[in-house]
């Protein structure tokens, strides 16, 4: 096959020429791949790219893959004076691309770059900064259309090229139900998945339009002549698209400088995975360039620090490890006024214990004594699963609004008995489901003042957002909408309240009070609760007991009695609970799954969000529905227990 440089392989050019060497090669598997598809699916980026079609009816779509067939017919239909094309291909030299839509009128062609991301402006001029540089958030969105009117400009010189970003009107109002309907991911034969469309696409079906199309050709002047930044790069736009397709067409690897950019390289693998045969292009690179072997990552590098903002410094000054920095490094150690950590303090715990090889906890005991005695019985603990897509399921709702689909409610009375009390999961295709979710939510907590805890703000930010739905509602609609946004307010924040019973944070609380090194830089609850079962006999002693089921000691809504959620490996370490989980089709024949659309287990809220849109998006059987309903279940039902898990391990204290 020909090497060329396809728009996605500049894409990854631009972030680490590096990189292009690596990309594709079956030993240096890409991290992100998986990750990319299921992103795209789950802020609805496939159904995106379908729907602009429909606002340029009558193409031709190009579905062969490949190169010498699809240029082949785009040129055909190009040499026509008027053609509308999706997936049109185009090559000039060693460069080639395929356009999402071309719109060719005469001489004229038109390029339309599909994006699954929002806008709520006017013109291109609002994606640039105040000082009229191209602003960070649309970097790579508008190189990837500069790069595309480039090879369209080159192949077809006689032409005038206008190129155009289409993307989710955040300022539209779907004015008909059910329209994400319309475009319903399908399994094919070669395990492809493709958008199939149910029903009529014309106007009066697809309603007002919801995304919009935003003309870019003056900014892509601006990268063109490298005037989009103010550090100018050392080739040309032009130049620069030559350097590395020369180089990818002839298979050498470009040596990049290691930076901070090196923490996020998709293609950095651990020892334990570099077993299995996968090649890490990370450690290729920091061996090469720093003339390291396997055992100079054993110490945890500058990268894994937390909340740290000067990495490139350290690098720039040949410090690469945490027990190498020193507090010059870091500032202020000064204690916040209450008493507690504050974020450089807590840094420097992290680097002392990593240069020590001290495995031991941070906890401030104290601190946290002041904190628990505050609660009131009964604590609820609540987690909240939810979506943001950019085609709106409903009637009235805007692109990439917020919608709650699910949440999970623990109970911990005052003489410390704990339940799993409630739930709430939206099921149902197209329905929006952010009322009955508060409705829920509501009836669940206005039994009592106990105190309400979330983990991280999202909770809190999520309420707001649908406090501010409510409010564009009529009575005659939501006829208990004063009472929902009344329940809100008392249990969030925002600028303009303050609830009397506002949710309290236990990631906020971790961060003043609690450090232990098997988090590394990570307070997220799946690094937080590991370390919390590691540090505690008592929680060990506990829940290594099958007490935990529907009708054990442990009241659980989802899971059979005598669960067991502590568990050790072979070496003796602890087994994370979310790794416990049971698979989402256990016991479940092989020729069953292979009709299934939904291949992943569901361990973290992205699979959450993912099973969601599936559930939304796809064609799937009444059996997998009902599995992923219970898979979902199942995992926000762990979230809310492991903040049981930590409160019991402080209280315990």
């Amino acid at each position: 096959m020909p090497r060329y440089l396809t728009k996605s392989r500049y894409k990854i050019g631009l972030n680490c020429p590096t990189k292009l060497y690596y990309t594709g090669k079956p030993g240096y598997p890409d991290k992100t791949k998986n990750n990319e598809f299921l992103e795209a699916l789950a802020a609805g980026g496939y159904q995106v790219g379908e729907l602009a079609k429909c606002y340029f009816p009558g193409g031709v779509d190009i579905t062969v893959r490949g190169y010498e067939v699809a240029l082949e017919r785009t040129n055909q239909l190009l040499a026509n004076n008027n053609a509308i094309i999706y997936e049109a291909a185009f090559k000039y030299e060693n460069l080639f691309i395929r356009a999402d839509i071309i719109e060719k009128k005469g001489n004229t062609i038109d390029l339309y770059e599909v994006k699954a991301k929002s806008f709520a402006g006017n013109d291109s001029s609002e994606m640039l900064t105040k000082k009229g540089y191209l602003d960070s958030g649309w970097h790579d969105y508008l190189y990837d259309v500069a790069f595309q009117k480039y090879v369209i400009s080159m192949a077809y010189p006689d032409c005038t090229i206008r190129a155009h970003l289409i993307l989710a009107d955040k300022n539209a109002v779907a004015t008909v139900n059910g329209l994400n309907q319309i475009f319903q991911l399908k399994k094919v034969e070669d395990d492809r998945t493709i958008i199939e469309v149910i029903g009529s696409t014309s106007k009066a079906d697809l309603g007002e339009e919801v995304l919009t199309s935003i003309t870019v050709d003056n900014v892509i002047q601006m990268i063109w002549d490298c005037e989009d930044s103010k550090d100018k790069p050392d080739k040309s736009f032009e130049e620069n698209i030559k350097f590395l397709a020369e180089k990818y067409e002839q298979n050498e690897k470009i040596i990049t400088p290691i930076n901070k950019n090196c923490k996020d390289c998709e293609f950095h693998f651990s020892p334990e995975e570099q077993s299995e045969g996968k090649l890490s292009g990370f450690r290729e690179c920091w061996k090469n360039q720093l003339d390291w072997n396997d055992k100079n990552f054993d110490d945890p590098l500058i990268f894994s620090l937390w909340n740290y903002r000067k990495k490139q410094e350290l690098i720039e000054e040949g410090v690469y490890y945490l027990k190498d920095m020193q507090k010059e490094h870091l500032g202020d150690l000064t204690p916040e006024g209450d008493g507690s950590l504050s974020v450089v303090e807590r840094q420097w715990i992290q680097i002392e214990k990593a240069a020590q090889k001290d495995p031991t906890p941070y906890i401030d005991v104290d601190g946290l004594r002041r904190e628990l005695n505050t609660f009131v019985f009964p604590l609820h603990f609540i987690d909240f699963e939810t979506s943001m897509v950019a085609i709106p399921f409903y009637k009235g709702r805007r692109p990439y609004e917020q919608t709650a689909f699910q949440y999970s409610h623990h109970v911990v009375t005052s003489d410390f008995k704990i339940e799993h009390r409630g739930q709430y999961l939206c099921v149902e295709k197209g329905m929006f489901p952010n009322f009955e979710f508060v409705r829920h939510l509501k009836a669940e907590l206005k039994e009592d003042n106990g105190s309400v805890f979330r983990y991280a703000n999202h909770e809190n930010t999520v309420l707001n957002q649908i406090l501010t739905q409510l409010e564009q509602e009529t009575i005659k609609d939501v006829p208990d909408k004063s009472e929902l946004m009344e329940f809100i307010k008392t249990i969030t924040h925002s600028a303009n309240h303050q609830g009397e019973r506002d949710m309290i944070d236990l990631l906020e609380l971790v961060k003043k009070y609690y450090y232990h090194p098997y988090m590394g830089g990570s307070n997220s609850l799946k690094f937080v609760l590991p370390a919390v079962l590691t540090s505690s006999d008592y929680i060990q002693a506990k829940y290594s007991q099958p007490i935990y089921g529907k009708n054990s000691l442990v009241k659980s809504l989802n899971f059979d009695d005598g669960w067991i959620w502590l568990k050790k490996d072979a070496g003796g370490n602890i087994i994370s609970p979310y790794k416990l989980l049971p698979p989402l089709f256990e016991n479940v024949d092989d020729d069953e799954i292979e009709d299934f659309v939904m291949r992943n287990d569901i361990k973290d809220g992205g699979a959450a969000m993912t099973a969601y849109a599936k559930m939304q998006f796809t064609q799937i059987s009444d059996k997998e529905r009902e599995l992923i309903a219970k898979g979902l279940l199942k995992y926000c039902e762990l979230d809310t227990l492991a903040m049981v898990l930590i409160w019991e391990y402080w209280q315990n204290l």
